[in-house]
Formats: C-alpha cells, structure tokens, sequence
C-alpha cells in the first residue's frame, strides 16, 4: 500500500539532532526517517527532484507541530499540500540542493526542465497524487475563484466606502450567496473551530477547503462548471507570468524552518500550482 499521509500529528520541539537514524528501505517513513532518507540521497549521488519525490510518496504524517507551529500537510483528510512538505524537508537540506532549483519550485511551483507531470503522479503515489489534485481545485481553484470575484467588483466600480467591506470580502457573498461571517460562523460550526479575528495560513485553507465543498453542495451543477472555468481562465492568463518569473527571478528564500504566514480573514494569496487536467466539473 502506498504511503498515504495519517491524521496523526507529530510534533518536533528541536531541529534533528546529529545522529544515525534508522530508514527502512521501502514503506512509510515517519518525519525524522523521511529527512534522513532525503539526505542521504542527495549525497550519494541522486538528483535532489527525484529524490524528494521519492520521500514525499513515502511521508506518513499528515501535520506536525514544531516549536508551537502546525504544518498541516493534509487539509480536511482529503487535501494535500505538497509544496508546504517539500519545503519543509528542503528546508533540512539546504546546503545540497541547488538553491535557484529549489526557489523555483518552493516560490513558483516550477518543477526542473527534464520532469513531468506523469513522472510526478508515479513518484508520489497514486492516493496522494489524487490528494494533490483535491488541494489544486479544492483551494487553489477556489482561491482563484474568488481573486476573480474580487477582480468582477473592481471593475464595476464597487469598491470600499463608508462602512462597506472592502471587496475582497465582498466576493465571498458573490461566490457563496453569503456575507462572508455567516460563513466563518456556518465553518465553525459545522467543523467545531473557534473562530479566529485572523488565521493563520493552515486555517485559513481548512476554511477555503470547506467552502470549496460548500459551494459543491449548495450551487447548481451549470454555476459550478461555469465558476470553474472562471477560476481556470484566470488560472491560464496567469500561467505565462508565473513561469515567466520563475525562469528570469532569482530571489532570496529562507530555507531554515519555514513559519506559516498569518493571514487576515480576507486575504487571498494563490499559490503557483502545477498544470491542472480537466476537471469534471469544467466540461
């Protein structure tokens, strides 16, 4: 069986002291095995890309909690955030990994030249390849949906005055037929969360992921095909800037721990994400 990620949280108080760990040669690798695994790797000679994949497929844990941070890798038991895992075990090998390589994939989501997409799906496993694709279209997809909302309100002018939100949140009520603190409230409630006058980013895809579902549940199935081939549209007029930058920017990212960003409750930041297949609900 393929090394799906579990509900258990692990949690690490310190980086990984320096001593032999045991890894076994094939099955899951808890979160210590799975570094261990990466490093020794990358030294004996394998391509880092490959070899990250190798251990992503392998990795058990669904989130961790390090220094009081949580990474939730696996968002509602469905959703799975790749790019969160890989940066947090690059994060451990830094100084082996070629680091405009690894800029490229953690800051744009660009893969090396020589890999694919069905490379990738093979690599990882089938379960959560498919976990991926639910994170593409259960956040990424729903984030654009509402940047597009968002971007519909600014251009017919209906920006933020004296005592209107601003549109950013107004596009929640334009997506979901809601006012976007119902929705926090009806999320709450229906998962037994508090809720918070800001999230941090794990909380802040739990809550997207939810309202992916929502909108499934509760929208005819011609306005779903339509708000996703919205959200894909602006998906595709994005593409070619995104790799655009990834290709001529060479930036400076922190590879020690990474901390999630606080976001506030309207704040939408999409991540670069790999190409998309058709989704169902599309056609």
């Amino acid at each position: 069986m393929s090394a799906s990620p579990t509900d258990t949280t692990t949690t690490t108080d310190a980086p990984i002291a320096k001593r032999r760990i045991r890894v076994p040669k094939e099955g899951p690798l808890n979160p210590d095995q799975a570094i261990e695994a990466l490093r020794r790797a990358i030294e004996a000679g394998q391509p880092w890309y490959p070899a990250l994949l190798e251990v992503v497929g392998r990795w058990s844990a669904a989130d961790e909690q390090i220094e009081g941070v949580t990474f939730r890798y696996l968002i509602g038991g469905e959703a799975f955030d790749w790019l969160l895992l890989a940066q947090r075990l690059l994060a451990e090998v830094d100084e082996l990994a070629p680091q405009e390589e690894v800029e490229r994939l953690l800051l744009f989501g660009l893969a090396p030249e020589d890999s694919s997409e069905e490379e990738f799906a093979r690599a990882i496993g089938g379960p959560k390849h498919r976990a991926h694709l639910n994170f593409q279209y259960g956040v990424t997809i729903e984030e654009l949906l509402l940047l597009t909302a968002e971007l519909e309100l600014q251009k017919v002018g209906r920006l933020s005055g004296a005592g209107q939100p601003a549109p950013d949140i107004l596009a929640y009520d334009r997506v979901y037929g809601k006012p976007f603190e119902e929705l926090q409230l009806l999320h709450s409630t229906d998962s037994g969360t508090v809720i918070n006058t800001r999230m941090r980013q794990s909380e802040f895809q739990t809550f997207i992921y939810w309202l992916s579902k929502f909108r499934l549940r509760n929208s005819e199935p011609a306005r779903v095909a339509s708000d996703t081939r919205k959200a894909l549209a602006l998906m595709s007029r994005m593409e070619p800037g995104r790799v655009r930058l990834g290709r001529l920017e060479h930036r400076t990212v922190d590879l020690d721990q990474p901390k999630p960003r606080n976001r506030s409750t309207g704040a939408k930041r999409t991540r670069a994400s790999r190409n998309l297949p058709a989704h169902p609900g599309a056609d």
